[in-house]
């Protein structure tokens, strides 16, 4: 199976949650791939510098050495993303840009989103989606 890892399972990994570390470290050891969407990089990274969290900053260098990027890097991406959008407002649902450009990729891609917003992402049909929080 092939991960991509949505930014609250990034901070969880960073604060040591035993779950998600857990549960990563078995995708790993299957044989499984995990990576880091463009998304969610400029989320975690943005907050980081904000604060000037110098050793979250490293961890998450560290992490990023661990887990590929996944870019924004076709337009099959930003056309499902506005494809989601629709149907989305259509059906009288909203979430937030980054979240729909996040599906975006998953599902392009065909990678499994692994979120703890899952009642963010549920409502968007055919997205494999995993919560390693709960």
């Amino acid at each position: 199976m092939i991960y991509i890892i949505d930014t609250n399972i990034i901070t969880a990994i960073m604060k040591n949650d035993e779950n998600v570390k857990r549960r990563a470290q078995e995708a790993i050891l299957r044989g499984d791939d995990i990576f880091i969407n463009g998304i969610s990089y400029y989320e975690t990274k943005r907050g980081l510098l904000f604060k000037d969290a110098k050793n979250q900053a490293s961890v998450f260098d560290d992490l990023c050495k661990l887990y590929d990027l996944v870019l924004l890097d076709s337009q099959s991406i930003f056309d499902k993303a506005a494809e989601i959008y629709v149907e989305l407002r259509q059906n009288g649902k909203t979430i937030g840009d980054a979240d729909i450009l996040i599906a975006s990729i998953a599902h392009t891609g065909n990678f499994t989103l692994v979120s703890d917003n899952v009642a963010h992402f549920n409502n968007i049909p055919d997205l494999n989606i995993e919560n390693w929080v709960g």
